[in-house]
């Protein structure tokens, strides 16, 4: 029986290690965090910093494969892992390509991935030098997650509450539409894509409000954001699961906007709309077993449940059981004991086949579903 390890607890690894449970693999999780939500569902809890050297490397050599379920982790202690061995998925190479949002915007331009126009800038007075460019969006090079990271641009006095820190200035693009497509690619380089979903942002946090599968996206348009998602992980040329975020311009111009490697937000609804999940076919693809199939069962719209403004401390779900009524309604909680604004306690995921029932229902969860505190 193989032995697989992930750096990092969260709810993604949570629900990567659910769909272990039908695999001859065990498990092994490190997170800082004893009661974070993957601790209970694994094999073998080890508590660590998933950003020290000794610790990752410590704990990869109880492993036979290791992947990630957050980018902040040790890449040289991975890197040396690697060498002695291991298997990491994706590669440290790729890992190191789409850490930092310098080098995976650079690494866009160099391998004809179209991307919009960007300069890199230092600090805060390298940003202050680059007014001519506004509107724009500043990312943070590393340590930027669900949001945090990223500031808009759109005037001069914006530049003042920018980031002191290599960064990422990009031209802000006439946006229509956002648009997430997940490649799996197995070790033998054979790869499947997942269709296409659009995302509804909640422009107040910068995180995903809601979104809709399959996109709605005219026929030339879906099949330029397919072969560009599959023309970047190629690039990269590693094993593993790749999100593709992309932006749909009012011209219908597909740009990529940035690339997760792993399990991703915008691939909890195929747990339930699918034929293979994409946690499932992240074991496939760790265990080197054949890719699995990434047809939609159904449509689907998928809801985030966040911690309300104004609530810290033990989590509440108000409006719970009204949502359970609801007919092909999947309620995933997090198991997070403790809520705040903005913080990912859970999602909901809708199935069926009119597009605007579908967004009758979300709209009706997020208002009716809220996490509070005692």
């Amino acid at each position: 029986m193989k032995k697989a390890g992930i750096l990092g607890g969260g709810q993604l690894g949570r629900m990567l290690l659910q769909e272990a449970a039908n695999y001859p693999v065990e498990t092994f999780v490190m997170e800082n965090d004893e009661d974070c939500p993957a601790a209970h569902l694994c094999h073998h809890f080890v508590k660590g910093d998933i950003r020290n050297y000794d610790d990752v490397y410590a704990f990869g050599k109880k492993v036979d494969v290791l992947t990630i379920e957050i980018e902040s982790v040790n890449i040289d202690a991975l890197e040396q892992l690697e060498k002695e061995g291991v298997k990491v998925y994706p590669t440290t190479a790729a890992l190191r390509t789409i850490k930092n949002k310098i080098t995976q915007k650079d690494f866009y331009r160099d391998n004809g991935i179209p991307t919009s126009p960007y300069v890199i800038v230092k600090n805060k007075q390298d940003l202050n030098e680059h007014k001519s460019f506004l509107p724009a969006v500043q990312k943070l090079g590393e340590g930027g997650y669900d949001g945090k990271g990223v500031l808009l641009m759109n005037q001069v006095y914006d530049l003042e509450s920018g980031f002191d820190a290599p960064s990422v200035l990009e031209k802000k693009v006439d946006l229509e539409k956002e648009i997430a497509v997940i490649v799996a690619v197995s070790a033998n380089g054979e790869s499947v894509i997942f269709p296409p979903v659009e995302m509804v942002f909640d422009s107040r946090l910068n995180l995903l409000d809601f979104q809709l599968s399959p996109a709605s996206l005219q026929e030339k348009t879906l099949w330029k954001t397919e072969a560009i998602a599959l023309k970047l992980v190629k690039a990269l040329n590693s094993p593993g699961l790749f999100a593709v975020e992309l932006f749909v311009d009012r011209n219908g111009e597909v740009l990529v906007n940035e690339t997760a490697p792993r399990v991703h937000n915008s691939g909890h609804h195929t747990i339930e709309a699918h034929v293979t999940s994409q946690y499932d076919m992240l074991w496939r693809i760790l265990l080197d077993y054949p890719l699995g199939n990434t047809d939609a069962i159904l449509p689907s719209a998928l809801v985030n449940l966040i911690g309300e403004e104004g609530h810290s401390g033990p989590a509440v779900y108000e409006g719970l059981e009204a949502v359970l009524k609801m007919e092909r309604v999947y309620v995933h909680l997090y198991g997070k004991a403790v809520t705040k604004p903005g913080r990912k306690m859970g999602h909901v995921t809708i199935l069926g086949n009119d597009r605007v029932d579908l967004v009758h229902k979300a709209t009706k969860i997020k208002q009716s579903l809220k996490v509070i505190s005692r």
